[in-house]
């Protein structure tokens, strides 16, 4: 098997007295889809927050690629990490919001130009046809020039995603992203999720409560449980066959 594109060595996190991580590890592998699942306040959100440089881990390393994120050599010591590494090492992790976090006064075109652009870079010309395709791809491509007040909440999730893809980044994160969402608009964005599951080599760690759509694309299920990762495997033997009580509790919830 490859090496890992992203590995957790014993993550903590506390807020103030609680702690919300209580060490993990994770290996996350070039083009893997991991479906992070649990209960309300387990640490999902946090895992992602972390290697999208959100939230600081307490103690623990993260590496990206082979690089510690937190963490940089100075002078043959290992510091924290300052502005431009985390800026640098991040710069190949894509993250999709549940609430879209959008830019009000720029179009839906200029929202996905404005990053490759400003952090990268990177020639507008071809900026703009990347993003084109991107938008096309998710199906907006008639809404170029629209604002995201013009737009509903999942085509505002589907400009989020191609936003993320036009960085071309080695790691997307979709932290609970229908949500927000009204349910009738819920099967779009998980259909444009599916197609880049299905056609991109990247690999994605989705934090999700549709059981029966992490069973249909992840290579890999994580069950988070006060902290820790209670429970992993492939998505059939987590979601479908395991024993664990707690695991079993959880996902009654979401079963007829």
């Amino acid at each position: 098997m490859s090496e890992p594109i992203v590995q957790y060595k014993d993550v903590h996190k506390s807020f103030g007295d609680v702690k919300v991580l209580k060490g993990i590890d994770l290996d996350i592998h070039p083009a893997e889809k991991v479906a992070v699942i649990g209960p309300s306040g387990s640490g999902k959100t946090t895992i992602i927050r972390m290697l999208m440089t959100l939230e600081e881990p307490t103690s623990g390393d993260i590496i990206v690629d082979g690089t510690n994120l937190w963490k940089m050599e100075k002078n043959g010591a290992m510091v924290d990490a300052n502005e431009k590494h985390l800026r640098q090492v991040r710069g190949d992790i894509g993250m999709v919001f549940q609430h879209f976090n959008l830019f009000p006064h720029m179009t839906i075109l200029e929202n996905c130009m404005t990053a490759p652009i400003n952090v990268k870079g990177e020639d507008k010309k071809e900026v703009e046809q990347r993003s084109m395709e991107m938008l096309e791809r998710v199906g907006l491509g008639d809404k170029f020039d629209n604002y995201p007040s013009q737009l509903s909440g999942g085509q505002k999730q589907r400009v989020a995603m191609a936003r993320a893809l036009v960085m071309r980044p080695k790691v997307m994160l979709f932290d609970e992203v229908t949500s927000a969402l009204d349910p009738e608009l819920v099967g779009e964005v998980l259909e444009v999720i599916r197609d880049i599951a299905k056609n991109d080599d990247m690999a994605m760690v989705l934090v999700t409560h549709e059981m029966d759509f992490a069973l249909d694309i992840a290579d890999k299920v994580l069950f988070l449980d006060e902290g820790v990762i209670a429970e992993q495997g492939s998505a059939a033997d987590v979601i479908e066959h395991s024993e664990n009580p707690r695991l079993r509790e959880f996902l009654s919830r979401f079963r007829n």
